[in-house]
């Protein structure tokens, strides 16, 4: 870690104990917070928002720059191949092929697919700094996959994941109730029947895919790291667009999101407008039973504006729910859970699924494994622009619905 981010990581948790100062203050006097008071609340809240960014977009640059130089390096550094002359037969790498295709010299389509098996339960974690990326080597697939993540919640909150060859429809059998406890049975008495209840979830091949069109001077004269933003474009893109509908997806025609699966775990009381108390949250984690609160998948996905509702909230022994992450990259914790955040949660409102909480790993997501990426420079050929288009395939559903998820409801009043 660099001495900027430690400082700024230093600075994250100065403005935080500000804020419980503040909070501290306000109880110990037994009142709400003044409007003065209220004020610099938020606006430090707003630090705590602007530093995350902050510290996010530092490292993000910094890994970009370390890839363009790791590609110029590995560029400069390759002798001249016989096959490129057209008198070998050696095999390009992916990396070159990539190149060769942006530049149209390697046909019109290339399949992106993932190094890793057909089952990754949260192998994707390497894509983080904090879990060893950086000693990890870094495609093209991999970056998209990476901005993929980041612009959705349940991808980061540890899902499991599916990638297949070719997209038919795959039942997975789910988990609809347990067995019931046993029970005594006298001697030579007959046993009853005490089995669980399994149904079948059917994950589909829904198609996802954008266009993004470059200039034929930036493609042709860039010195940037073009094949990074086509990576974080690309990304951001598919995650912006699968990840609502693994939050709020209706199952029709579309995935079923994490939100529509879910059961409920509690419902907030009156005069609060839908915003959860302390206890709300308490009683939301335990709602979940232990072996799902025991996974390392567990944890809570809520929007980025209820984020500072949830920092005010205490226990009964007075320690505050929300604890910030001590170090860059691990996430911040309510009541010793990882926190994600999700832009497609609801935000906190009168009947409003606004937090959820569980085992993620209960959560399939399916994804067919080539991600193709095609380009056309016909389609904008009266403006000289080269088209590139980006579809993927894949789906989501819950597959244990005996509780394994929960979500808290506002207030009905």
């Amino acid at each position: 870690m660099t001495e900027y981010v430690k400082r700024l990581q230093e600075r994250r948790l100065n403005v935080w104990e500000q804020a419980k100062s503040l909070l501290d203050t306000a109880e110990g006097e037994k009142r709400d917070l003044t409007a003065e008071e209220e004020g610099k609340y938020q606006a430090l809240n707003s630090d705590l928002d602007a530093i995350d960014a902050r510290v996010k977009d530092f490292l993000e640059g910094e890994k970009r720059a370390k890839d363009a130089e790791t590609a110029f390096e590995t560029l400069l550094a390759q002798p001249i191949r016989e096959d490129i002359r057209g008198k070998g037969s050696e095999k390009p790498d992916m990396g070159e092929q990539l190149r060769k295709f942006l530049r149209g010299e390697a046909g019109r389509s290339m399949d992106l697919k993932s190094p890793d098996g057909p089952v990754d339960h949260r192998a994707l974690s390497k894509l983080t700094a904090s879990a060893g990326a950086n000693t990890v080597k870094t495609s093209f697939y991999n970056r998209l996959v990476a901005h993929l993540i980041e612009n959705s919640g349940v991808l980061m909150a540890g899902p499991t994941v599916l990638s297949t060859d070719t997209g038919e429809q795959l039942q997975v059998p789910k988990t609809t109730a347990h067995s019931a406890s046993a029970s005594l049975v006298a001697e030579a008495g007959t046993l009853s029947a005490n089995e669980p209840t399994f149904g079948q979830v059917p994950l589909d091949a829904y198609k996802y895919g954008f266009l993004l069109q470059i200039s034929h001077e930036l493609l042709n004269d860039t010195s940037v790291d073009l094949e990074g933003y086509l990576a974080m474009q690309a990304g951001r893109a598919l995650g912006n667009g699968f990840g609502v509908h693994l939050v709020t997806g209706t199952g029709t025609n579309q995935p079923n999101g994490i939100v529509t699966a879910a059961t409920l775990g509690k419902t907030g009381g009156t005069g609060v407008v839908g915003a959860p108390t302390g206890d709300d949250l308490i009683d939301l984690y335990y709602s979940v039973i232990a072996p799902y609160r025991s996974s390392p998948s567990c944890g809570w996905l809520l929007k980025d504006a209820s984020v500072a509702t949830i920092r005010k909230l205490k226990d009964t022994t007075g320690q505050y729910l929300w604890q910030p992450g001590l170090q860059t990259g691990i996430p911040d914790s309510i009541l010793g859970k990882p926190v994600y955040t999700d832009p497609n949660v609801a935000a906190t409102a009168l009947s409003a699924k606004s937090i959820l909480f569980g085992d993620f790993s209960q959560y399939f997501v399916r994804r067919v494994e080539a991600i193709r990426f095609e380009r056309s420079d016909d389609f904008a050929f009266n403006t000289d622009l080269v088209t590139y288009r980006v579809i993927m395939r894949g789906d989501g559903d819950l597959v244990d619905t005996t509780g394994a998820i929960k979500y808290f409801a506002g207030g009905a009043s």
